[in-house]
């Protein structure tokens, strides 16, 4: 296996974009990647675009030829796959495309996520989204995504002792990150008192405990790592790349406070990058609900389980603290679209490795890990970047 390296990423602004539509973010995100990274169009081997469901948010399957025909290359006769992991769209087409450069069937490929979420209504976004849970067990009779996690929150405080103000300061800290960032959604600050209040979606998880309904898309384009030098002086290699999966249904699994496909991700991740949790420098991960990212940093092997919120109250995952966790300010503040959110992630870290994040950069960040899940556990992948 060869050693892969991102050589360029682009992404657009996240958000409720009415003036833009899906082709158009996804040749917006495309150019600014290809300007970044310095290749030409014809350099190009092959195209992978995470997109979770295209055809009931804009009608539109048959994804992989659209967006080889928006960004320019259709009369190239490019390959163009589309993938499809629910919310882990996007990071299950970026190790699609690691696994093609490592493999050496493919020198250069370009890797995109993007989802046009907000041309429908609110009642059909959600119907959608439930559509990576398990339709005969849990949406026939009613499941819905903040319900399940609302069901994992209240275990987790039973279990554990996990507070609702614990879950609060999740969403305090991703918007106090996302204030800082020019491409999220929501850039501004919100006051704890605003989101422990804020209306109940599903007990004990509010409306400021859930990533919104958004549109957005981003691009990044992966190199042979030997050959990465020819285009940029600042690659970033993948050096780990996990995918599990586990029972689509919650119901189905012997523990509901644990994802397993995300434990056992993170143990391929680390097993091929030859490293640890605790050698981790920064992480995005996948908080869909406030307790999702309290999940996420013990399945991650972060904290022990149980102790996801004890280390929120201890400031560990801020900017400055021990491990800076969702510095873009995660799916909470910079948006959710759906097929873009896991490529999204994977641009966070690379600016952070690159040391071009700005405000929200994060001190001597050399290695990050990234952390995208689909449905409610059903599916996770795990990278892990290094800075060369």
């Amino acid at each position: 296996m060869r050693d892969v390296a991102i050589i360029g990423v682009g992404i657009t602004k996240f958000g409720e974009l009415w003036d833009k539509s899906f082709r158009q973010l996804i040749s917006e995100a495309g150019a600014k990647a290809i300007i970044d990274s310095n290749i030409s169009g014809r350099e190009i081997d092959a195209l992978y675009v995470g997109s979770m469901s295209a055809g009931r948010f804009v009608g539109q399957e048959h994804v992989g030829a659209l967006v080889a025909d928006a960004s320019g290359f259709s009369h190239m006769h490019i390959p163009s796959i589309r993938v499809e992991s629910a919310d882990a769209s996007g990071g299950l087409a970026i190790r699609q495309g690691y696994l093609s450069v490592a493999s050496g069937m493919n020198d250069i490929v370009v890797v995109g996520g993007v989802e046009k979420m907000t041309d429908v209504v609110g009642t059909e976004a959600t119907d959608t989204m439930a559509t990576a849970l398990d339709q005969e067990w849990e949406a026939f009779f009613g499941a819905t995504y903040p319900g399940l996690y609302a069901m994992i929150a209240t275990k987790h405080m039973h279990d554990y002792g996990t507070t609702r103000r614990q879950l609060a300061q999740v969403a305090e800290k991703n918007h106090a990150n996302g204030a800082l960032n020019p491409f999220a959604q929501f850039r501004r600050a919100m006051p704890l008192d605003s989101i422990i209040n804020s209306p109940m979606e599903a007990y004990p998880l509010g409306v400021l405990d859930c990533a919104p309904v958004s549109d957005g898309a981003v691009t990044v384009i992966l190199c042979a790592a030997d050959k990465a030098k020819k285009y940029t002086d600042k690659p970033v290699k993948i050096i780990g790349s996990g995918q599990a999966s586990d029972t689509l249904s919650l119901h189905g699994r012997d523990k509901i406070c644990t994802f397993e496909s995300t434990v056992y991700a993170a143990k391929m991740a680390y097993k091929q990058a030859n490293l640890k949790p605790e050698d981790i420098n920064v992480a995005e991960v996948h908080d869909c609900f406030t307790i999702a990212e309290i999940l996420a940093i013990e399945d991650l092997g972060f904290v022990k389980k149980g102790e996801g919120g004890k280390a929120i109250d201890k400031k560990i995952t801020t900017l400055d603290g021990k491990l800076p966790v969702n510095p873009s300010g995660g799916l909470k503040a910079k948006g959710h679209p759906i097929g873009a959110t896991g490529v999204a992630q994977i641009a966070e870290i690379v600016f952070q490795l690159r040391g071009e994040a700005d405000q929200r950069q994060v001190k001597n960040a050399k290695i990050g890990l990234t952390h995208n899940v689909g449905g409610s556990g059903a599916s996770s992948v795990v990278h892990i970047l290094e800075a060369m």
